[in-house]
């Protein structure tokens, strides 16, 4: 029978591309560039007391830096290095604030130096990445695995016969709803499999490098794996109940702020209040600032940019998503958190479950002030757009993670930067 060896599957491969190899090389020169100038060799022999503060700290953050840098860039969409300086500088800020809050001596220098090799090992890291680990399927020439192209941080190589003719992939994807399948080629994924490669469905690699799962293929099997984490929603609803009583304090100037302006330009209420649909299908009222007339008639929905209802200073706070600022005091009640599907109005919701299958499935998690969908596609009210806006809510609902909830924090910020989005 037949062997194939699998990419990077060889001892040596394993170990070089390993996190354990990469942390541990990067460790010792960490250590090298900021404990030996300063200690010497035998640092550990020193009875300096900035020493244990620092070097640990240093040590920390860089582990906590490389480690979810790896696991951010496993996601689709983010393969880009603009998300290395973002979270090597809040792994490094935590600990600062946690040393000035407990008032311990540290050495400055040594955070500093210890951040600087933090980031230029982490740029090393995903060139290098980028290019040796780049992932190489063997498409099947049957239905429509024959459709795919060389998408971003994966290539694809379309296999003419049921041989990796001495190539090695990372992994073999066919398409197995396809009736053109001969049975040799059956026996040659059998084959792959005995090798130890992965053979995926043509599916599943959409899902990966779409970050949409595809709403108009589901079964009743796969409803299992779209189930949330229990512990994960309890460890999730502790960060969002402790960022709000962070972050209220320091935002609540800004919008006494807001909502003195609004009244300026504008007669009415300050806040828009909305019933929307939350979690596991219970409604709530949802805040915001208001960011139109009162006294002006429009359409159903808010899509064009230039609906005669927005006030001006409405229209900066759409741009931006300050208008949703006061969610936050949803988020703090349970009805919302700051990561997950965004809640639609009661009417919408009745209007999209009767023409989008599924649509009632996205209220399993709760609602978010941002979300999977609204980074990747922004604002959408029509029901095609609806529909892509799902698929994006059942990728995040599949995936729900911490990781991928840092990752929406990251683009929601650019968002925010861009306007992207805004209607």
């Amino acid at each position: 029978m037949t062997e194939y060896t699998r990419r990077h599957s060889r001892w040596f491969e394993q170990i070089l591309l390993s996190y354990l190899f990469q942390f541990f090389t990067g460790g010792i020169l960490l250590i090298a560039v900021t404990a030996f100038p300063i200690w010497g060799f035998q640092f550990w022999k020193s009875n300096d007391p900035n020493l244990n503060t620092s070097l640990v700290s240093t040590l920390t953050a860089f582990f906590i830096s490389t480690f979810s840098l790896r696991k951010i860039f496993r996601l689709p969409g983010s393969e880009t290095v603009s998300y290395v300086i973002p979270v090597a500088t809040l792994c490094f800020i935590i600990p600062i604030l946690y040393i000035l809050f407990a008032r311990l001596t540290y050495s400055i220098q040594i955070m500093l130096i210890g951040y600087i090799v933090t980031l230029a090992w982490c740029y090393l890291g995903f060139f290098l990445g980028r290019r040796y680990r780049m992932v190489r399927y063997a498409l099947l020439p049957f239905g429509e695995a024959r459709d795919f192209g060389t998408a971003h941080g994966a290539l694809f190589e379309v296999l003419k016969l049921p041989s990796l003719e001495n190539q090695r992939f990372n992994a073999i994807v066919a398409d197995f709803s396809s009736k053109e399948m001969p049975p040799e080629w059956e026996k040659f994924l059998a084959r792959c499999t005995l090798s130890r490669i992965p053979v995926y469905s043509t599916k599943k690699i959409k899902e990966a490098l779409t970050g949409k799962v595809q709403i108009n293929h589901l079964s009743e099997n796969e409803f299992g794996s779209l189930l949330p984490s229990s512990f994960y929603e309890f460890v999730k609803r502790l960060i969002d109940v402790f960022a709000a009583l962070v972050v209220i304090p320091f935002l609540l100037p800004f919008m006494i702020l807001i909502a003195f302006l609004i009244r300026i330009e504008s007669p009415g209420s300050a806040l828009f209040i909305q019933t929307r649909m939350g979690f596991r299908g219970k409604t709530f009222k949802m805040l915001k600032f208001r960011t139109m007339f009162q006294d002006k008639k429009g359409g159903g929905f808010t899509g064009a940019e230039d609906d005669p209802r927005i006030t001006k200073i409405g229209r900066f706070l759409r741009k931006y998503r300050v208008d949703e600022l006061p969610q936050i005091i949803n988020v703090l009640l349970g009805h919302m958190s700051f990561i997950g599907p965004r809640p639609e109005s009661f009417d919408l919701s009745q209007w999209y479950e009767n023409d989008v299958p599924f649509f009632a499935y996205r209220h399993v998690v709760r609602p978010g002030i941002s979300g999977w969908a609204q980074v990747n596609q922004g604002y959408a009210a029509e029901v095609d757009g609806m529909k892509v806006k799902l698929e994006y809510d059942f990728y995040y609902i599949k995936n729900f993670s911490f990781w991928l909830d840092l990752l929406i924090t990251f683009k929601t910020v650019k968002t925010i930067l861009t306007g992207f989005g805004a209607r």
